[in-house]
């Protein structure tokens, strides 16, 4: 059974989090990582959709910090003051990024929150690092298959800063934001070499390496309008894997939903972290 869950509103002292944020940098082999942290509790790591930086999740890590959990965001290769390898990469060397920022915190294992192409780089993490999650949250993560054209062509148009923003923000309204939803703040936040790299790490990857995040429990998190989710595909996820996925669906949202709906994202991510042994 589907159920959509109307936002739930999280009380949370935002600016007082802000405040208390923290910034390091983690280094292995040639790799630098830039990780902000804020909270204390279990750990949640969120990481943000192709080409974009962990600032979209601004508002929600505040909330879920709030809620007695460590939220940390590493910044992408190419992003802040990360860096690293950008060429004849594969999705196992974003996993090893987010091990890294795991293993230095030496507080067991992590809740990762991977939002559209965020959540590929969490379940190839889950598979080649098992003992380092605890769940995966699936957010607005693409179905099965190859992505509709016409949605391909407005996420190229959107992440191109090259072309006029009313251009990109007719591609924006229609690939990521529901009706009625200001897309303007996605006219900036893109890094094409971030981007770039990664697609070249998407083509590098089986889709069979990554697509079933091992053993991991999923929360599989959709927006009801998310043109790169169809509603035939809503058990997509739960058909295939079964007990080990919750689906939950977040009403008046569509892909881009962390801007959108960040108070029943947040609170879809807490009420699940809880369920989890």
């Amino acid at each position: 059974m589907n159920i959509i869950f109307a936002p739930q509103v999280i009380t949370a002292g935002f600016e007082h989090m802000k405040q208390n944020r923290t910034r390091e940098i983690i280094c292995y082999a040639d790799v630098k990582i830039e990780v902000i942290a804020e909270g204390t509790g279990p750990l949640v790591v969120m990481l943000p959709s192709r080409g974009r930086d962990c600032e979209d999740f601004d508002a929600v890590a505040s909330l879920v910090a709030d809620q007695h959990f460590r939220v940390l965001r590493p910044q992408p290769r190419g992003i802040g003051q990360s860096s690293g390898p950008m060429t004849d990469i594969s999705l196992h060397d974003y996993a090893r990024d987010i091990a890294a920022v795991i293993e230095r915190q030496r507080n067991g294992p992590a809740i990762l929150v991977g939002h559209a192409f965020g959540s590929w780089i969490c379940r190839m993490t889950a598979v080649d690092y098992p003992s380092l999650v605890r769940g995966v949250v699936l957010a607005a993560a693409p179905a099965k298959g190859p992505m509709p054209n016409a949605v391909a062509v407005a996420f190229a148009k959107a992440s191109d800063t090259s072309l006029p923003d009313a251009e990109r923000l007719k591609a924006l309204a229609f690939a990521f934001f529901a009706p009625g939803h200001d897309a303007s703040s996605w006219l900036s936040g893109w890094h094409k070499a971030a981007g770039d790299a990664q697609g070249g790490a998407i083509k590098r990857t089986n889709q069979d390496e990554w697509w079933s995040a091992g053993t991991a429990p999923l929360l599989d998190l959709q927006a009801e309008q998310d043109p790169w989710r169809p509603r035939s595909t809503v058990n997509q996820f739960k058909d295939e894997f079964g007990s080990r996925v919750t689906v939950a669906v977040l009403g008046n949202a569509s892909h881009a939903l962390v801007p959108e709906q960040p108070d029943g994202f947040a609170g879809r991510i807490v009420s699940w972290a809880r369920t989890l042994p």
